[in-house]
């Protein structure tokens, strides 16, 4: 899909400077510096519009949210959604973090979520899927002990292909879900996709994976 160019795009970010962080790796090893407090840290990778972070952080008061997301023309969505929530807990990241670790420290993200990640269906980019093993040993080097990713799918084949990995991985799989909306947790926060796709009948898979 081709997104359509806002060439207003950029001076917008940098005008909301107090949702998008600028110069984000400054802050890796310090990232509740920005929050002014010492909550947990959760971030979405892949944020996309900004319903889930914008969501979370209404729904949690008690944590701190950082969305990362590279597409500008997808982002500025994201910084609407976060200002009309008036929520101070959440921060968006524009950036295309090739490894997160250059923008975390050790031990400073307490969970991780992939929600609707591109599947890269082909075999030849199984590297890419954000479940693939160097992907996880990222997330394991900036998670505390026990750490938690959570990952929500309509692709059936990545869900089964990142049940997989996180088991080789060593990690401890818990609530596979083959229909989320059928368990019908009250506290699950759809994301665009998800009220898309649930609408049009197709299931969603959930599953969380935490480091032994």
């Amino acid at each position: 899909m081709r997104l359509r160019h806002k060439p207003w795009a950029d001076d917008y970010l940098k005008e909301n400077d107090d949702i998008v962080v600028q110069n984000p790796f400054d802050y890796k090893g310090n990232w509740n510096s920005v929050f002014s407090n010492e909550q947990p840290i959760h971030i979405e990778i892949g944020t996309g519009k900004g319903q889930f972070i914008a969501g979370m952080a209404a729904q949690h008061k008690e944590v701190n949210f950082i969305g990362i997301e590279r597409a500008k023309s997808i982002i500025v969505s994201a910084v609407d959604k976060v200002k009309r929530a008036e929520v101070s807990n959440a921060r968006l990241l524009n950036e295309n973090a090739q490894d997160l670790r250059d923008l975390f420290a050790e031990n400073e993200v307490d969970k991780i979520y992939l929600n609707f990640s591109d599947p890269w269906p082909k075999t030849k980019h199984e590297k890419r899927r954000l479940t693939y093993q160097t992907f996880l040993e990222q997330y394991r080097g900036i998670m505390k002990p026990g750490g938690e990713i959570v990952l929500k799918t309509d692709n059936r084949k990545l869900f089964e292909y990142s049940l997989s990995s996180f088991s080789k991985f060593g990690m401890v799989l818990d609530e596979v879900l083959l229909d989320l909306h059928d368990y019908q947790d009250p506290e699950n926060v759809q994301t665009e996709y998800e009220e898309k796709f649930s609408g049009k009948g197709q299931p969603i898979y959930r599953c969380k994976a935490y480091f032994s």
